[in-house]
């Protein structure tokens, strides 16, 4: 089996059932499965092969689930890319991965064709809306494609063992790093989610977070897998608005991050009863505080909520069933079915109850390394308990109970997660340096009731600099995605150093964050 056998599979069980709710558009399965047969017959006409890459570059919208489905039905592997990227970043992200086509839309090709132009794997770009001839490689409107590809055959495809998806994640080095995950990691991982949350061609998905995060992938995936409606809004941005609409699409799950958790219980207009749908709520990228855990159960008493962890290297890592919430509202549970979780010291060798170590991984779900990237492999996954397994290394700080119920510590590295994003502080330092005045850069998570933390830049400029806080987030904003850009900056006359004379960005920390004050 094959990722994109979810889709088909549905279309044949449920031809006529609402697959995609974006906006005004309402694609039945069969809707879907078609689009996306003749863009995948497209694809292969113009010349991108199986095992090739294709890069969809779009907002939340169904053009771009399209996308992914054409490139896997087209023997390809996909890489969403979060719209906010920069032409830069882009840049990187083709010729990393040595894209073959990009997928994209008519507002984002300024950006996709600044990218292509220093991307000479690039031979086709398909455009969705807008119309008229573009500079892009292989001037082709999706319209145009899928009207193409109704005279065009199917390739064969391949089988479960070949790459299904690249998705890029921030590294401590600040360079993004593509994670391989082939059909099988995914079909474990959406599978044994799925059994978990309960979910059926019955249930009506709302998903809001950005498609180039792999929480908010996987509901494309995991709605096709099972037959179920996925309700797709670009952000979160309008929570009221989208909030109604839930209620009039009678949503029955929710999958949601910290930030929103906290923007749903600051609204004043919610109360208990008001979306008797809602079967379940789940929640990852940070742990939810066990107060929003209390809040929202008395706001959704009839909804279970699910905390869970996980990175993207293997998808989802553990989940707390909701029986246990009351009793260990601080944990993120156990190793989801089909997989093992547990807690190693220095050495590789597994701790007792009580005692920090790092949090490894073993399953069918854990990736297959980072795309041409072997140093950055083998630092994560390691020999496992058996001879012929790699496992992963989270890099993560947990302890376990004594009945085997995990919980987060913190990061070994200096990766900063905000609004359920990684961020690497090198990059963001990177771009801080890029403008002149700013002499001294570090760059820390501090806590937010919010984001989870908050990006904080602490700069010291050059003498006479006239900089303002200002001027550092407009230039921020000019080449970094949104939820990269500072919240806060603080000046100070030079920042503390270690010995060898480098910023300790431990040292800065500990100045900068707030006071802890007693209960």
């Amino acid at each position: 089996m094959r990722v994109e056998d979810f889709l088909k599979d549905s279309a044949r069980r449920h031809p006529d059932k609402t697959a995609l709710v974006a906006g005004p558009n309402r694609l039945s399965y069969a809707d879907l499965d078609l689009a996306s047969d003749r863009l995948a017959a497209t694809l292969a006409a113009r010349g991108i092969a199986r095992g090739d890459r294709v890069v969809v570059f779009m907002d939340n919208c169904w053009e771009a689930v399209v996308g992914f489905f054409a490139a896997l039905k087209a023997g390809c592997a996909f890489s969403p890319i979060n719209p906010t990227t920069k032409a830069d970043k882009l840049a990187y992200v083709l010729n990393n991965c040595r894209a073959a086509a990009i997928v994209t839309q008519d507002r984002l090709i300024p950006v996709a064709a600044a990218a292509i132009a220093s991307a000479p794997s690039v031979k086709l770009a398909v455009v969705a809306g807008g119309a008229g001839e573009t500079d892009l490689p292989g001037n082709l409107r999706l319209v145009e494609a899928l009207a193409e590809g109704a005279e065009a055959l199917l390739p064969f495809a391949g089988i479960s063992i070949d790459l299904a998806m690249l998705v890029y994640t921030s590294g401590s080095t600040g360079q993004p790093k593509g994670v391989m995950m082939t059909h099988d990691n995914v079909i474990a991982a959406a599978t044994a989610i799925t059994t978990y949350v309960e979910n059926t061609a019955d249930d009506v998905i709302l998903a809001v977070l950005p498609l180039s995060f792999d929480y908010g992938l996987y509901q494309v995936l995991m709605a096709a897998k099972v037959g179920a409606t996925l309700v797709l809004e670009k952000s979160f941005a309008f929570p009221a608005a989208i909030l109604e609409k839930a209620k009039a699409e009678k949503v029955t799950g929710l999958p949601l991050v910290p930030t929103m958790a906290a923007i749903i219980l600051q609204m004043k207009d919610i109360r208990p009863g008001d979306f008797p749908d809602l079967r379940y709520i789940t929640n990852t990228a940070a742990a939810l505080p066990p107060a929003h855990i209390q809040r929202l159960q008395a706001l959704f008493p009839t909804t279970r909520l699910y905390s869970m962890y996980g990175l993207t290297e293997c998808k989802r890592c553990t989940y707390l069933p909701p029986a246990e919430l009351a009793r260990r509202p601080g944990s993120v549970g156990i190793a989801i079915p089909g997989t093992e979780a547990y807690v190693v010291d220095e050495s590789g060798v597994r701790v007792a109850p009580g005692v920090i170590g790092e949090l490894v991984i073993r399953g069918p779900h854990v990736m297959k390394g980072y795309w041409e990237n072997p140093e950055a492999t083998d630092r994560a996954l390691k020999p496992g308990p058996f001879p012929w397994e790699k496992v992963l290394h989270t890099g993560d700080l947990f302890r376990t109970d004594d009945e085997g119920f995990l919980y987060f510590v913190g990061r070994k590295d200096d990766i900063i997660k905000s609004r359920g994003e990684k961020v690497s502080p090198k990059e963001v330092e990177a771009v801080l340096y890029a403008l002149p005045g700013i002499r001294e850069a570090a760059v820390i998570g501090v806590p937010d009731p919010i984001l989870g933390a908050a990006i904080k830049a602490v700069v010291a400029l050059e003498p006479g600099s006239p900089l303002t806080e200002r001027d550092i987030v407009q230039h921020c904003a000019r080449h970094l995605e949104d939820y990269m850009v500072p919240k806060h900056i603080a000046f100070r006359a030079e920042l503390p150093k270690t010995d060898s004379g480098k910023i300790s960005r431990r040292l800065v920390a500990e100045d900068e964050m707030p006071p802890v004050v007693a209960a």
